[in-house]
């Protein structure tokens, strides 16, 4: 007894109007960017820098030490207990982390120049940047509202006209007009890099790190916690060194500012 062949089914035809809708639609939608690709939590967990038990947590601080730094530096302290809800929770907002992300990578070409020109961690300087324009405020670099003397730190990184007091680009005895220029110095997102970067080297500089020494937190627990000092100097908050740490890990940020489009196989950090 032979077996019956199978009737083919015959498909019908795609709509041609459909199809060609359907293609011109997809052609309007940009490309996705390489860390777009990437299916990433908002806070990328903190790789173990050191066996647990043998060396305290890089981020940590002693009572000396935070004494030391206040006397030196004038830091501020823990960060309250309700704002430090609030940026885990903006941080889990994915629509944020996309819009930051974007922010970033128009700055990356910036932070990779003035990083190599002072012989920085770009990283450091990414992270720093990305915890700033993921916290900004609305509205808080407007033109009107930074000159109204409101506000005390400005620009993508958040710095404050003081901060080119102490780079020797203004005097500490400056005019109005020299004051608003310097403001418009930090609102200019380049210039603002920039300034970052110099701050970084004035501090490793008063910190005594090493000249020429390129940290990487991926060294141990000494490089790990001179970047965790810096970030502290820079922000004032007792939070704020852990979140820059796992901030440089983060691959999406590496993608940026290393201007790769794969994952690093030996990123540095």
């Amino acid at each position: 007894m032979t077996e019956k062949s199978a009737k083919p089914v015959r498909m019908r035809p795609f709509p041609t109007a459909i199809l060609a809708s359907v293609l011109g639609l997809a052609a309007l939608l940009p490309a996705a960017a390489p860390w777009q690709r990437w299916s990433l939590p908002a806070e990328p967990p903190l790789k173990p820098l050191m066996v647990e038990g043998q060396q305290p947590n890089p981020a940590d601080f002693s009572p000396e030490e935070l004494k030391e730094l206040q006397r030196r530096f004038g830091v501020h302290g823990p960060q309250p207990a309700l704002a430090q809800l609030l940026t885990a929770g903006l941080d889990q907002w994915q629509p944020l982390r996309r819009s930051t992300l974007e922010k970033i990578e128009g700055l990356a070409p910036t932070i990779r120049r003035e990083a190599k020109a002072r012989f920085l961690n770009p990283m450091l300087l990414g992270a720093i940047l990305y915890d700033e324009i993921q916290h900004a405020k609305p509205g808080e670099n407007s033109p009107w509202l930074v000159h109204s003397g409101l506000l005390q730190t400005h620009g993508p990184a958040q710095l404050g006209v003081e901060e080119l007091v102490h780079q020797g680009l203004l005097p500490p005895e400056h005019t109005r007009e020299q004051r608003q220029m310097a403001r418009e110095q930090l609102l200019d997102p380049q210039r603002n890099v920039a300034l970052l970067a110099g701050k970084m080297a004035r501090l490793s500089s008063a910190l005594r790190i090493p000249s020429g020494h390129l940290l990487q937190a991926s060294r141990g627990y000494r490089d790990a916690h001179w970047i965790a000092t810096l970030a502290y100097l820079h922000n004032g908050k007792l939070d704020y060194p852990t979140r820059i740490l796992r901030y440089m890990q983060d691959p999406a940020l590496h993608a940026l500012i290393y201007g790769r489009q794969v994952r690093p196989i030996n990123p540095m950090i």
